[in-house]
């Protein structure tokens, strides 16, 4: 449930933010409120005019004076509104832009807690959609809500000065619109947050929809999808009806009541100048303000309604950057020499859980030596790649610790660590980028050595007769790739980091065996001074590690190499047999089953044979 604050509070929060470009909006709105000013001037000039030129006897020359002096305010008033423009565009653009970068850069730091419970359409929009009106709400609705506050101030004094009974039959008409303000403030903020919110689903929707498009098609279900869509598409139609309706329903009553009162004054002031106590050009002026008053007043619903999108869209923004980023690097971290650190990885009486749920993990005590490839087993929802997420501190342990050469990870920086350790994981995920900017993302040295390297540990030779070779675009999240392919780039990208921890979890599940034998010897040779830390989810991945350690809700319960495991362990024997068989590539399926087909067809002609010498 979102906190509810009072509009000035939400509004004084982009005060720090302002405050470098407050002169240049400064600027802004006093020249949009010489503008107002000047505009309210034109109808003075029009009294005096008609007072003394066009009363008999009157002067042509004073007629000449007076257009030309209408004519010279009318060019001032066109200038400073556009020198309010040019005052308050590039300074306005540059909050938007400076904001959205610290609301990246604030994204990036939070913990993947915190992205595992947001929808990444609801992250979207706050950058995007709700920033972009709020650059637009200060270059324009702000400025203009002061403006308009004052415009109708002055000029609602200058119609007094002209005549008090004719500005009173006006100013009545502000008592129920400022009544159902208040009625409108209340509605409409609810409907505008409403309105922002179900647009942030729509667009969660739209993305989750593009990224599983091939299972949506793959089981023929885009009908269903299409449906959802429409369903969630027509909530926020409503939902924007409903927006548009109050803020119709504002603008009709502040457009009805003043030119009801107008009308009003129109009957009243003509008996005042027939009675000579109002003279006809104060009459024509008193008119011509209130045409000048009147129009910010319409326009007020339009600027209400945009200053209360924008509370809500300051609310929707700092909501994310309220979030206290709960993984930081210490104050002091320790530095050691990378020359140095060996990769000897430790859990200590480790343990997880998230904040709404149970623990995951229950006092892990686990050592794994430098240079050592170790396999991780257990049943689904054991805690394997909790576990391993634990080690580059993408998951904070809530007791016990996690070390490295001894160190505690939390007493690393996390740029040190995360230089320390490498990931790769089952569910591959790849940048809109080429495959030499994906392998050699976390690399140190990003060199063509690393990269051809590092893509030969990981048997992605096919990178090199892309169409581009290495620097082929592999387009949004690698899709163009097939599943194998993108493990084998993302299992690249993790080797040419040259880790002194390397955990994997399972990313060689979309391998044949042969493949995966082959990277694991590469692996071996290349990085023979690595620490490993595998989930297995397939014997033979089980078999090329040194040591095996299974765990069993949330616990280790047993360490050891794969023979004595299986030997002493009748629950490591239960694991190992129900995982998975090991899958073939297509090749080698097409090539067995023309195997089959060809042995098929030799028995069958040795029968005929048989039948023939018969």
């Amino acid at each position: 449930m979102a906190k509810q604050t009072t509009f000035f509070r939400s509004i004084s929060r982009l005060y720090p933010h302002v405050k470098p470009i407050l002169p240049r909006l400064v600027m802004g709105l006093v020249c949009a409120l010489l503008a107002s000013v000047v505009a309210l001037s034109i109808p003075q000039v029009l009294r005096v005019l008609i007072n003394t030129s066009l009363q008999p006897g009157g002067s042509t020359e004073t007629v000449w004076i007076a257009s030309s002096v209408i004519l010279a305010l009318g060019v001032a008033e066109a200038v400073l509104v556009a020198l309010r423009r040019q005052f308050v565009i590039n300074p306005a653009t540059t909050v938007e832009t400076k904001m959205r970068i610290s609301l990246y850069g604030h994204l990036q730091e939070l913990a993947v807690s915190f992205h595992d419970r947001w929808g990444s359409g609801q992250l979207l929009s706050r950058a995007m959609t709700d920033l972009n009106f709020l650059r637009r709400w200060m270059a324009f609705g702000a400025i203009m809500l002061v403006v308009t506050t004052l415009t109708v101030a002055i000029g609602v004094g200058v119609m007094f000065s002209m005549s008090w009974q004719l500005a009173l039959i006006f100013l009545a008409a502000a008592v129920p619109i400022m009544v159902y303000s208040f009625r409108f403030r209340t509605r409409f903020s609810k409907v505008a947050r409403l309105s922002q919110d179900q647009a942030g689903d729509l667009a969660t929707t739209v993305e989750e929809s593009v990224h599983g498009i091939r299972v949506l098609k793959g089981f023929g279900r885009s009908h269903e999808a299409l449906e959802n869509f429409n369903e969630q598409a027509e909530e926020l139609r409503q939902t924007e009806i409903a927006k548009a309706r109050h803020q119709a329903t504002f603008s009709m009553v502040v457009t009805l009541l003043p030119e009801l009162a107008l009308g009003l004054a129109l009957v009243v002031g003509i008996m005042l100048t027939v009675d000579g106590q109002l003279t006809i050009g104060a009459l024509v002026a008193f008119f011509a303000t209130a045409a000048v008053v009147a129009t910010p007043v319409e326009f007020s619903g339009m600027l209400l309604a945009m200053a209360l999108t924008a509370k809500t869209a300051i609310d929707r923004h700092f909501e994310v950057m309220d979030t206290e980023n709960t993984i930081t690097s210490p104050a002091d971290p320790k530095d050691p020499d990378l020359s140095n650190v060996r990769g000897a990885l430790s859990f200590r009486g480790a343990s997880f859980g998230f904040d709404d749920g149970g623990r995951l993990l229950e006092e892990i005590d686990l050592d794994v030596r430098p240079g050592e490839t170790m396999a991780l087993v257990g049943i689904t929802g054991s805690g394997k790649s909790a576990l391993l997420q634990l080690v580059p501190r993408l998951f904070e342990v809530t007791e016990g610790s996690v070390m490295i050469d001894g160190i505690d990870v939390r007493d690393f920086s996390l740029e040190q660590l995360r230089s320390l350790v490498s990931v790769a994981f089952e569910d591959t995920t790849l940048f809109s980028s080429s495959v030499r900017d994906n392998v050699l993302l976390g690399a140190r040295e990003r060199t063509d050595e690393a990269l051809h390297e590092a893509l030969d540990v990981a048997q992605a030779h096919f990178a090199f007769s892309l169409p581009d070779g290495v620097d082929t675009l592999i387009g949004e999240e690698g899709l163009s790739l097939s599943g194998g392919q993108r493990q084998r780039i993302a299992l690249a990208r993790a080797i040419a980091a040259r880790p002194k921890v390397l955990v994997l979890d399972d990313p060689l599940s979309a391998l044949d065996v042969n493949t995966e034998e082959r990277v694991e010897a590469r692996l071996r040779e290349v990085l023979r001074e690595t620490t490993t830390l595998i989930v297995a989810h397939r014997p033979s991945t089980v078999a090329l590690a040194d040591r095996v350690a299974l765990l069993r809700e949330g616990r280790i319960a047993a360490v050891g190499t794969h023979t004595e495991l299986l030997a002493s362990n009748d629950h490591y024997r239960y694991v190992i047999a129900s995982l998975e068989r090991e899958p073939k590539d297509l090749d080698t399926e097409l090539h067995e089953e023309l195997n089959d087909t060809a042995e098929l067809n030799d028995t069958a002609q040795l029968n005929d044979a048989g039948e023939t010498v018969r």
